[in-house]
This record gives C-alpha cells, structure tokens and sequence, in this order.
C-alpha cells in the first residue's frame, strides 16, 4: 500500500490535539491543578449549575466519574457538597474560598497558555480557524 500524498487531516488534528492538550495540562499541573479540575471548577464558577448532574453535563463526563472528582476536590478543600433542603436526592456543589483561589490560579494558566497558542496568529487567521474546526465539527456530527 503506498502512503498517502499528504497526511490526512483526521491524523494531522489528532496529533496536534494530543501535542496541545499535553502542553494543557503540563500548563494547568504547574499551577497546582488538571484538565478535570479545571473545568469542573470554570463550570462552577460561570455557570447557575448548583446539581451534581447539572455540572456533569456541563463538563461532558459522567456522573461516576464527577463523583471521582469531587470527593478528591472535596477531601482537598476545594467544594463543599450539600443536599437541597428542597429535594434531598440532589446535592449542591460550591466552590470553598481555597476552591476559589485555585480557579483564579489555574484561569491564570489557562489565559497563558491560550496566549501561547495564538502567538503568531492574527486575528483573522484565529477567526478562520474557529471557523474551519467549527466545519470539521460539523462534518463529523
């Protein structure tokens, strides 16, 4: 079988993505947090969500696997659970002052690092490629 011409895109934006979500994380370790923190704490902080299942489907993972993640954010002093006085079933996630200061930490780092990416780009060039991940998005869904 001969090699394609050209890489295929599909693998060319699965490397970049692999290359850039590791640079990402590395980024957010060395504030003191990770990709899962992060977004759960982003989620909490910009968003109404106040359910665990709200903020689940926020973060796009499952139930299980925020429930993972909260009780280590919990033990660490980040969130505080509660359940709703109203309805017992569900809980209530908010951010501790200390959960507070690591989103400001890590928002720093997320800034930086989203700086890091642009550099070199224009805005239009950014523009255009929002717009053209966008079409992929779209081509796949």
């Amino acid at each position: 079988m001969s090699r394609p011409a050209v890489m295929p895109i599909g693998l060319d934006l699965a490397r970049t993505a692999k290359t850039c979500g590791r640079a990402f994380d590395d980024a957010l370790a060395a504030a003191g947090g990770s990709a899962p923190v992060w977004q759960i704490l982003i989620s909490i902080k910009t968003r109404e969500l106040g359910t665990q299942r709200a903020l689940a489907a926020a973060v796009g993972i499952q139930g299980a696997t925020l429930t993972h993640h909260l009780n280590a954010m919990e033990s660490g002093g980040l969130v505080t659970r509660r359940r709703d006085p109203a309805n017992r079933r569900v809980h209530l996630v908010e951010l501790t002052e200390a959960g507070e200061e690591l989103f400001h930490k890590l928002r720093g780092a997320a800034v930086a690092f989203d700086q890091r990416l642009r550099a070199g780009l224009s805005d239009g060039e950014t523009a255009e490629l929002a717009r053209l991940l966008g079409k992929l998005r779209d081509n796949v869904g």
